[in-house]
């Protein structure tokens, strides 16, 4: 495996302060044999910095696409560019340490049944497991829980997340892991059609990790892999990202659960749904007002 080149994946739109911080770790990183940067229309100063960096490291391939083609679409093409057979998937504000990329290509050897997916235990600033990073079997019944709390106020009730479950040792299967840190053989992210471009950002990394598992593949959690993921850099609105991660579930759920009875289901789970999101959507707002008015700078949750 030592011979296996991987390639490193990320797509970047209007980033924010942490874009070239993640770009020169991996460009550090050990174990790394190629970055494939997908620059959706950044600002021209940081596609200024990326070309100088393109132009002094023969291993950064830089993409650029003129346009926001979504986060599914980007991760596609740098793929398709990526000349390493296996492909790591890193969000452009998650930091990769220096042993992370050999120890991601050392655990690749222990995950024997293809297609297989091994994701990373993604951190917060603070050093505690961000949510997501590896998570249960997305339906109506296990969000709606989530969404809701309920498992907080119904004793027995499982929650999607398990984060605050016990960290294993070694390397376990999950049924999801996050996007922030994914990785795949070229060959089989390929055979199975690359990330589901429907998905413009948000939910793409669960339909991934259900689409592995039902072609008869896995899905591992790789704890002793940290990538710290600062989260909300984006100079996005938190309304647009909100509101494309509740069309990412409506569109998971009407692709998952066809049937009639599945979808009054899925119609009856989303409403509430759609409520926390965007009250999520309003607190991420008045915690940016309140951000500027303290004079911290502008949000960019």
């Amino acid at each position: 495996m030592s011979q296996t080149r991987l390639s490193v994946v990320t797509v970047s739109w209007m980033t924010g302060p942490h874009l070239m911080e993640a770009v020169t770790a991996v460009l550090a990183a050990p174990g790394v044999d190629e970055f494939v940067m997908v620059s959706h229309e950044n600002p021209p100063d940081v596609v200024q910095g990326l070309r100088e960096l393109a132009a002094s490291h023969p291993e950064f391939v830089l993409i650029e696409t003129d346009a926001n083609l979504g986060f599914s679409r980007g991760c596609n093409i740098g793929a398709r560019a990526a000349s390493g057979e296996l492909v790591l998937f890193l969000n452009p504000d998650a930091i990769l340490a220096p042993g992370s990329a050999l120890q991601l290509k050392q655990s690749a050897l222990a995950a024997t049944q293809q297609p297989w997916i091994i994701g990373a235990r993604i951190l917060n600033q603070d050093g505690s497991e961000q949510a997501g990073g590896r998570r249960g079997e997305l339906t109506p019944y296990t969000a709606a829980v989530s969404f809701l709390r309920l498992d907080r106020l119904i004793p027995g009730l499982q929650s999607l997340h398990w984060e605050r479950r016990e960290l294993p040792e070694t390397m376990v299967r999950v049924p999801t892991v996050s996007g922030a840190a994914l990785m795949m053989r070229k060959a089989d992210f390929l055979a199975i059609g690359g990330f589901d471009e429907r998905y413009f950002l948000h939910v793409e990394d669960i339909d991934i990790c259900r689409t592995v598992r039902e072609a008869g593949g896995e899905v591992w959690f790789e704890p002793r892999v940290d990538i710290l993921h600062f989260g909300g850099t984006s100079r996005s609105s938190p309304m647009r990202v909100e509101t494309h991660k509740a069309a990412g579930f409506v569109k998971y759920f009407w692709k998952f659960y066809p049937g009639p009875l599945q979808r009054l289901a899925t119609i009856v789970a989303i409403v509430p749904i759609y409520g926390a999101i965007w009250v999520r959507v309003v607190w991420l707002s008045l915690r940016g007002r309140m951000r500027v008015a303290r004079g911290d700078g502008d949000d960019q949750a």
